[in-house]
């Protein structure tokens, strides 16, 4: 949410908004939750949520069990073809971040059966090296469309472990405020690049969109609020990509591509929108070419570049 007289406050500014406090993060009023107890059981829930998260963004193939561990570290050492050992690399990464849930899983078992479990714990520190040597093999992991990697995302479980969770969720807030900024850099791209007699009304569809991909991305899955969202979300989703241009003259082939190469570029919008708000992150790559594109197809009446969507 932003309004008019948002200049000059600081971030981490509090409001109650719409009966709902917010912070002020980045230009952007966020909606706050609680945080979870900084105990290990908190921190446990929070690192398998991250995890799941994460897999569920990335690249299929990369959940490989924590038991699987050295099979995975043994294929990726082994590998020397350059695709194939970013691919490995990154499965070997997937399996140190299970293994690292594994042990995390383990020890609040025995915290809950009486054990004390302190920070200097073996099995501490050997979570906390399989969460390092995941965030360090980042930059082989892609984001599931296949156009960039998502770092930010990446290093989540391991921030969780290693700092406050209240550090955490601060942090968090301008992550949202970063991929919010992203949503509207796409929308305002849409809206510029289609402001066009043959794409008439298409303007308060893009920016309906836009506007409940950004309540969605403050918005938690376990909020009562969220089925009312995501059904919101999908179905301005699916009038955004069923909109159809308008020709000047039907017959005409040249209209006719650009009109397909359009409906292909809103198409492409949308579905970065849609990285951008299931993610929760910036994605800027993504958004940088998808910015060219529309450059391009605004001079040209052509688009270029046009991604490959991966399966699923």
């Amino acid at each position: 949410m932003q309004t008019d007289m948002d200049q000059d406050i600081p971030n981490g500014t509090l409001r109650i908004i719409d009966g709902r406090e917010r912070s002020y993060t980045d230009g952007y009023w966020i909606q706050t939750y609680p945080v979870p107890e900084d105990t290990l059981q908190g921190k446990r829930r929070l690192i398998e949520a991250l995890t799941r998260r994460l897999f569920n963004h990335t690249e299929h193939g990369l959940n490989i069990p924590g038991h699987r561990l050295a099979e995975a570290k043994q294929a990726y050492f082994d590998e020397s073809d350059p695709g194939k050992k970013r691919v490995k690399g990154a499965m070997y990464a997937g399996a140190l971040f299970n293994r690292a849930t594994d042990i995390f899983t383990r020890l609040v078992d025995l915290q809950s059966a009486g054990v004390e479990i302190s920070s200097s714990n073996d099995l501490m520190r050997e979570c906390g090296r399989c969460l390092q040597e995941a965030l360090s093999l980042c930059s082989l992991v892609l984001h599931r469309s296949g156009e960039e990697g998502i770092d930010e995302l990446w290093g989540e479980p391991f921030r969780a472990f290693s700092v406050p969770l209240t550090d955490f969720y601060a942090t968090r807030y301008v992550k949202m405020a970063q991929a919010m900024r992203g949503i509207d850099t796409v929308a305002e791209t849409m809206v510029r690049t289609f402001a066009s007699a043959m794409f008439p009304g298409i303007e308060p569809i893009i920016r309906d969109f836009s506007r409940v991909a950004r309540i969605k991305v403050e918005t938690l899955r376990t909020d009562r609020e969220i089925f009312d969202i995501w059904a919101e979300m999908v179905t301005a989703g699916e009038r955004l990509a069923n909109f159809r241009p308008r020709l000047a003259n039907p017959d005409s082939v040249h209209e006719q591509r650009v009109a397909s190469f359009g409906t292909q570029l809103i198409c492409n919008g949308r579905d970065l929108i849609f990285h951008i708000t299931r993610a929760r992150v910036a994605m800027p790559k993504s958004t940088r070419e998808f910015v060219e594109r529309c450059d391009t197809y605004a001079a040209t009446g052509i688009v270029t570049m046009m991604p490959i969507p991966l399966p699923g």
